[in-house]
């Protein structure tokens, strides 16, 4: 995909910068993203991908620069926004039940005790059957694999019909069968609704496939392109500044020779 016309986009960030204490994150960041684009963010622990995603969901703001979701600024609690988290496995005993938490996704900005419509319950019955939840969306939420977990947060992502998703590691901690799975609902998602998506990962391998750009994050500095482009040793050696091979075998991407120090937090910056 090529880089979307700013009339056209649904993201659009103007020379960003966001720095963390002295060290600088990123800056002159510009950055497009179309309806249906898939932009995977890939960067070290402490290179400000996270960051990244609090500042488009207004709850960080930047140095410099804008950000505009749909032509106006972003603001925090923006409900045009879907946002799937890292899973994280709800101990057991919690009383939520699987609808409960993507009933959330449409009411969990209200005051006082949660409550949806007859049109909402509908909505929610469908992002389950969508996320292919139906069949323990009735269970507490604590009784669930966290594969079953991580698809209702997919739901509760969806529930509102957003526009643009956002997505921070959802597939951490999950087996390689529940990965397919729900990097499958995402890619359906985007291409059915024609939702933007920016996907945080440490890994690009199980949503290769899907990506139609990467935007790299390292060192301050950052690329933005194609896989192609981007995952090449002499593109990220340049990025961090020192020799970085980029090994690719059976449609798979292997990463060698970044820098140790890099891979961990930096002044408690996060990810």
């Amino acid at each position: 995909m090529t880089h979307p016309p700013a009339d056209s986009a649904v993201l659009e960030i103007r020379a960003g910068a966001l720095g963390f204490g002295h060290r600088t994150l990123w800056e002159d960041l510009d950055l497009a993203v179309a309806p249906g684009e898939f932009l995977a963010v890939l960067g070290a622990n402490g290179s400000g991908k996270t960051s990244l995603l609090k500042a488009i969901l207004g709850q960080q703001r930047l140095d410099s620069g804008t950000i505009e979701l749909g032509g106006r600024a972003v603001s925090r609690g923006d409900r045009r926004i879907g946002y799937i988290p890292q899973q994280k496995i709800v101990p057991q005993g919690t009383p939520l039940r699987g609808r409960d938490l993507v009933a959330l996704g449409i009411n969990g900005h209200r005051f006082g005790p949660p409550f949806t419509s007859r049109s909402e319950r509908e909505r929610v019955d469908a992002a389950l059957v969508s996320v292919g939840a139906s069949g323990y969306a009735h269970q507490p939420m604590g009784t669930l694999s966290g594969g079953e977990q991580q698809r209702l947060r997919v739901g509760q992502a969806l529930v509102g019909d957003p526009m643009l998703l956002l997505c921070d590691e959802p597939l951490m901690s999950l087996d390689l069968q529940h990965q397919r799975a729900v990097s499958n609902l995402i890619d359906e998602r985007r291409r059915v609704a024609d939702t933007a998506v920016v996907f945080v990962t440490h890994d690009i391998n199980p949503v290769l496939g899907m990506v139609d750009r990467i935007l790299y994050l390292a060192q301050g500095r950052f690329t933005i392109g194609t896989p192609d482009e981007v995952l090449r040793s002499e593109v990220l050696s340049g990025l961090y500044g020192t020799g970085v091979e980029v090994i690719r075998s059976s449609g798979r991407v292997f990463v060698a020779g970044i820098p140790d120090h890099v891979h961990h937090h930096d002044d408690g910056a996060d990810s």
